[in-house]
């Protein structure tokens, strides 16, 4: 309830800025950076925090507050019903538990696919067809998009900051760098990484709201760069397919070679 309340809010204040943009656009044009604070102000959910920053030894530990409880469990519902499986765990070991049995009971597309399904019904198909009129692929959109990830999405890939990187010739804050992804640490599986967050968020964001995304995760050190606007490269291309997994992977643990 509290998700779709931000949509809403999103979209109405995004139809504002589109009337004002239109308005304005014979006399000056602005800089993006001058209407970030604007964006701030709609995008007020804390994420969250870092309670004991992760060591290379040690598994970092977050203090969920209650949007995020509320997002993880929504997500590991889903899991679990599809999967046809009861996780026995709560919080986000839950939804790690939950995913794993997606990955272990179907196939690679199969497994995008109930990831693109379940965020479907998060986010309903008129709203983000008003989104994706509202933000046509610009730099403005692409910050955009980059900052509501760091706000919205921080319970599911841990704490990130959105940084600057050279697009089309210019400087635009439109990559967001995932410090330690939560998910990849949770799960130690290269291949629930790809299968079951890389591929099926950068279909998603692409066919739903027009945004090419291209998704660079480390298997290093487990961080992550989510580039808004840039196409990625085919699957045969993609260095992530080319890693192999960790000893430690969740899925082993579990019997899936």
């Amino acid at each position: 309830m509290e998700a779709s309340l931000s949509i809403h809010h999103t979209c109405r204040s995004l139809i504002t800025l589109n009337n004002h943009q239109q308005s304005s656009r014979h006399r000056h044009r602005q800089r993006p950076s001058h209407r970030l604070p604007f964006v701030l102000a709609v995008l007020s959910q804390e994420p969250p925090r870092l309670i004991e920053p992760s060591t290379s030894g040690s598994k970092s530990v977050y203090h969920d507050n209650w949007y995020d409880r509320i997002a993880i469990n929504h997500l590991s519902q889903n899991f679990q019903t599809i999967a046809g499986t009861i996780s026995k765990r709560n919080g986000y070991d839950g939804l790690v538990e939950a995913a794993g049995a997606v990955y272990r009971k179907f196939t690679p597309t199969e497994q995008g696919n109930v990831v693109i399904q379940t965020l479907e019904k998060a986010f309903p198909r008129p709203i983000l067809s008003l989104i994706k009129l509202l933000l046509p692929q610009s730099q403005f959109a692409r910050e955009y998009f980059a900052l509501f990830t760091t706000v919205f999405f921080a319970w599911l890939i841990g704490p990130c900051e959105v940084k600057e990187s050279e697009f089309e010739g210019r400087q635009e804050k439109n990559v967001v760098h995932i410090k330690k992804c939560r998910f990849l640490e949770g799960t130690n599986c290269v291949g629930m990484c790809t299968n079951l967050c890389k591929m099926p968020s950068q279909v998603f964001i692409k066919d739903s709201l027009g945004m090419p995304l291209n998704m660079v995760p480390n298997f290093e050190d487990m961080s992550c760069e989510m580039i808004f606007g840039e196409e990625p490269p085919l699957r045969i291309h993609d260095p992530a397919f080319t890693q192999p997994c960790f000893k430690l992977c969740k899925a082993s643990e579990s019997g899936l070679d």
